[in-house]
């Protein structure tokens, strides 16, 4: 068989196989499939260098499904290459499968979880730049996307990206059938609303038949030789090959509604094997690294929370050679403007474009780095999404949030984290920080690098004393009682900015008599189960929780949940910012919100006397 006839073939064996599995499943998304069916026939048979019995070797192109809808295609082409039999394809979408309705890397030639739209281009974006600029190989990061998922904005964010960096190593494969999910996409067949865009932008656009398999051929020659990223963008039609389904809408999430018609008219059944190249032996850069002086606080002097970060980060980065860090155009806020400094060749400068910054750093961490990715943590809620992927992923990301809170000050309320608690406790196993002082962010710092999961990291804008020696140790999942007596009457759990408050609050009603304790959740999720109940207890079941956040989600919701859990009857008063935050000065944001010294008096007061005391 000629290579014309083997392309051709094996395009028909991918469509006929995504209409068995989607069939078998009674779901999936075959038309979808099957549009792409010679770009990715094509793409194995000579283009791809892929060792699949090594999923994890160097020299291995990555292969990112962004329009993840389309995984018959992928499992079809793994069956094509030898990776799973018969039966395993169709065991699509049954429970215990590892082809999953939309990929995951529980197979593992799946880097990342895709199926959220618009995702895989910032995700190969950060693939492309850990193999040029860490890594130092020379493999190729191919990305099929969908045309109905370039109405997204995080596509353009990391095309942007990827042309001003001229990462040549990236190719985005643009299936464009012209059907959407409710109808036709905004553009159609109209190529050139695509490639325009992506030529204006750095790249190398070329337009296509994506069912010319010498087309299709042609260019991806063309992109392994090209200087600058390529765009491939390939008119095709949805349902190809099957005339009752072909450029029919309404088909989009349907198996077909007559399998074994379609499987005839595609030609029936084959066998088909396709030898993938071969990866070539390459070695990665490792970075070197060289013994560094572990940043140390002396307890009374006064440090932001964020100056400890990027003091604790830059550190890290001089001892462990596989630290990377990544900010959002504000790292001179975040401080990893400290990395950048001690490590240039490390940090990679992903300006106002956060999702693209979450991708990048999804795509980093399957090569191998330990990603850590900053902005303010009210910024993170636009690369949620992404986030959320990632958990999905397995990822294992180190997020980092500055300018909690109402105590940033006069920025006012766009520039305040009041809902990133909620939002990163809500991830699938997460991890989620908030330290109080300096000395306590370095050790978390230092923890979340051997963190697996969604990490995130909370750090104040303002200066707060220095509690804690720099010789202490704070483990995740831990709490730490910061002030206590034989006689304490209520609990006072606090985090961050308001251990501060608190302390100064039990201070207050010592001199009345009234014995308070303190409890530094700094570990917002794990909560420390035993620590929390076991205060609680010992203040007779009395106890304020007080935080620089939203009530919901927060601190105090992950203190009840637990004491709910125990069975432990208690009296609560919350504290927490219910109203909308203006400007004003640090110390009065805390009083209008609430949540100040003199709020948790109040509060102590409050719920001594629901107690009856």
């Amino acid at each position: 068989m000629d290579e014309h006839s083997r392309w051709l073939e094996a395009a028909q064996q991918l469509r006929v196989d995504s209409v068995r599995a989607s069939d078998a499943a009674d779901s999936g998304h075959p038309t979808s499939s099957m549009s792409a069916a010679e770009l990715v026939a094509v793409l194995a048979d000579g283009h791809l260098r892929y060792d699949f019995t090594r999923p994890d070797h160097p020299g291995n192109d990555h292969l990112i499904f962004s329009k993840g809808h389309a995984s018959p295609l992928l499992y079809a082409l793994f069956k094509l290459v030898g990776a799973i039999d018969d039966d395993e394809l169709l065991s699509f979408r049954t429970a215990g499968s590892r082809l999953e309705g939309h990929p995951t890397p529980a197979l593992p030639w799946v880097p990342v979880a895709t199926g959220s739209l618009g995702q895989g281009l910032a995700i190969g974006v950060g693939l492309a730049m850990a193999a040029r600029d860490l890594d130092r190989v020379d493999n190729h990061v191919w990305v099929l996307c969908g045309d109905s998922e370039m109405a997204e904005g995080s596509v353009w964010e990391a095309a942007e990206h990827a042309g001003d960096a001229g990462l040549a190593n990236l190719t985005v494969i643009v299936d464009v059938n012209r059907l959407g999910q409710t109808g036709p996409t905004r553009h159609g067949w109209r190529l050139e609303a695509y490639s325009d865009r992506f030529g204006a932008l750095g790249w190398e656009a070329i337009e296509i038949d994506g069912h010319d398999v010498e087309a299709v051929d042609h260019a991806y020659h063309l992109s392994r030789s090209a200087s600058v990223p390529t765009a491939i963008v390939a008119r095709t039609r949805k349902g190809k090959g099957v005339s009752s389904v072909e450029d029919v809408g309404g088909m989009h999430g349907k198996p077909m509604p007559d399998a074994a018609s379609a499987v005839a008219e595609l030609g029936g059944e084959r066998d088909i094997r396709i030898t993938v190249r071969a990866p070539d032996d390459v070695r990665p850069r490792r970075f070197p690294t060289k013994p560094a002086p572990r940043p140390a606080f002396e307890p009374g002097d006064e440090v932001p929370t964020r100056d400890a970060f990027g003091r604790a980060l830059a550190w890290l980065g001089s001892v462990r050679g596989d630290v990377v860090a990544l900010d959002g155009e504000v790292g001179d806020s975040t401080r990893s403007d400290l990395f950048a400094d001690a490590h240039p060749e490390r940090f990679f400068e992903m300006y106002i474009a956060e999702q693209l910054m979450a991708g990048a750093a999804t795509g980093m961490q399957v090569r191998g780095w330990v990603p850590f990715a900053a902005t303010f943590g009210a910024f993170w809620t636009r690369a949620h999404d992404f986030v959320r992927m990632a958990a999905i992923s397995r990822a294992d990301l180190r997020l980092v949030g500055s300018h909690a809170g109402v105590a940033i000050g006069q920025d006012g309320p766009s520039q305040m984290a009041l809902e990133d608690l909620a939002m990163m406790r809500a991830v699938y196993a997460s991890t989620v920080l908030y330290p109080c002082d300096a000395n306590q962010t370095v050790d978390l710092v230092e923890a979340m690098a051997d963190q697996s999961g969604i990490s995130y990291l909370r750090t104040n804008r303002g200066a707060t004393p220095v509690i804690y020696g720099p010789d202490e140790r704070f483990t995740v999942g831990g709490s730490r009682v910061v002030r206590s007596s034989p006689d304490d009457e209520v609990l006072v759990v606090a985090a961050g900015v308001t251990v501060h408050e608190a302390m100064t609050a039990a201070a207050t009603l010592a001199g009345g008599g009234v014995g308070v304790r303190v409890l530094d959740l700094y570990s917002v999720k794990p909560v420390d189960i035993d620590g929390v109940c076991a205060a609680a207890e010992a203040c007779g079941g009395r106890l304020v929780t007080v935080e620089d956040h939203r009530p919901q989600g927060g601190v105090g919701e992950a203190v009840l949940g637990v004491l709910a859990d125990a069975g432990a009857r208690c009296s609560v008063q919350r504290l927490a910012v219910t109203s909308m935050p203006g400007s004003a000065g640090p110390t009065e944001q805390l009083r209008l919100a609430g949540i100040d010294a003199a709020a948790i008096v109040t509060a102590v007061e409050r719920v001594l006397q629901m107690a009856g005391v």
